[in-house]
């Protein structure tokens, strides 16, 4: 644990700022309050990234290509992409709200 600022410390350091003054514990009691707000927008920005990259992948996976193949096949990889785009977007459903 660290020890408290002294008066001159405090005078100190809030000269000239018009700040007001803090003591050890009010300053800490601030500093992990914001830093859970920070924390809170931090997991937000990183679950909408998570569903862009998501949703970029299921659309890939509905690409077809330009070979020719027959139409039973063709049918049947529209079904599959189909089904896996369909399962990289559900892959946890509660995030996709």
């Amino acid at each position: 644990m660290s020890k408290p600022m002294s008066d001159f410390q405090r005078q100190f350091l809030a000269r000239g700022t018009g700040q007001q003054l803090y003591t050890e514990n009010e300053f800490n009691e601030k500093l992990s309050k914001k830093l859970a707000e920070i924390m809170a927008v931090a997991i937000d920005t990183s679950k909408t990234a998570v569903m862009i990259e998501r949703q970029a992948c299921a659309e890939v996976a509905l690409m077809g290509t330009d070979e020719p193949v027959q139409t039973e096949t063709l049918e049947i990889l529209k079904k599959e992409r189909q089904r896996i785009h369909d399962a990289i977007l559900n892959r946890i459903p509660t995030q996709r709200q």
